[in-house]
């Protein structure tokens, strides 16, 4: 569980740059309403990926201490999910639909850069 904690430390961090180029990109530019949805849509996409982590953690201790395993959380996730959507849909002048959809993907994305970065360092 440590690698996964350092993952997410890692997400933390890319997290904050990414608002901190939103916040640039929303103050500087004519782009508001996309720069607003990348923003939100990061932010409950890491909201998602912390749910994750911490239901792995309670499924890993159920699994070794041979109990009943917990769900991952995916109808928590679904929702938080349709929240960002949601606001997204419905202040349309404040939020860009398709930019925060993509934002709520960053994490992924993200993660998968990371783990080519480790295999490319690793081997």
């Amino acid at each position: 569980m440590l690698d996964l904690h350092l993952i997410f430390a890692m997400q933390k961090k890319a997290l904050f740059f990414l608002l901190a180029l939103c916040v640039l990109g929303w103050g500087f530019t004519s782009f508001q309403t996309i720069f607003a949805g990348l923003a939100i849509g990061a932010f409950f996409g890491t909201y998602n990926f912390w749910i994750l982590l911490r239901r792995m953690e309670k499924f890993d201790r159920s699994i070794s201490e041979g109990t009943k395993a917990p769900s991952l959380g995916t109808a928590l996730r679904f929702g938080s999910g349709v929240a960002a959507v949601a606001i997204a849909i419905s202040l349309p002048q404040y939020f860009h639909l398709i930019s925060t959809v993509i934002g709520l993907m960053m994490p992924y994305i993200f993660l998968l850069i990371e783990r080519i970065v480790h295999h490319v360092k690793n081997h």
